[in-house]
């Protein structure tokens, strides 16, 4: 008996085409590179991390998976917060 192929959501829409996703995605991969780039300047492991955001180690990986596009403003403004730096959301006309 086969098992079912169980996909993420992110692959899920991305199957269907949505024409968000593409965008999600780009705006979700730089803001994880610049997570994990600060962590590694202030020498903070993931497990460190993860602690100080008061989280699992799982829902830190979710965080810096760039195609995990299902991340809450909470969780980003903890990680801004544990790494001293100021969070920024803006919408800007094309």
């Amino acid at each position: 008996m086969t098992r079912p192929c169980v996909k993420s959501r992110a692959t899920r829409v991305a199957l269907r085409g949505d024409p968000i996703t593409p965008a999600a995605t780009a705006v979700k991969h730089a803001i994880a590179r610049q997570i994990e780039r600060e962590m590694k300047v202030q020498r903070i492991t993931k497990t460190m991390m993860a602690a100080r955001m008061h989280t699992s180690r799982a829902a830190l990986n979710r965080l810096l998976d760039a195609a995990d596009t299902g991340l809450t403003l909470t969780t980003l403004a903890s990680a801004a917060l544990v790494l001293g730096a100021k969070l920024n959301v803006e919408l800007v006309h094309r």
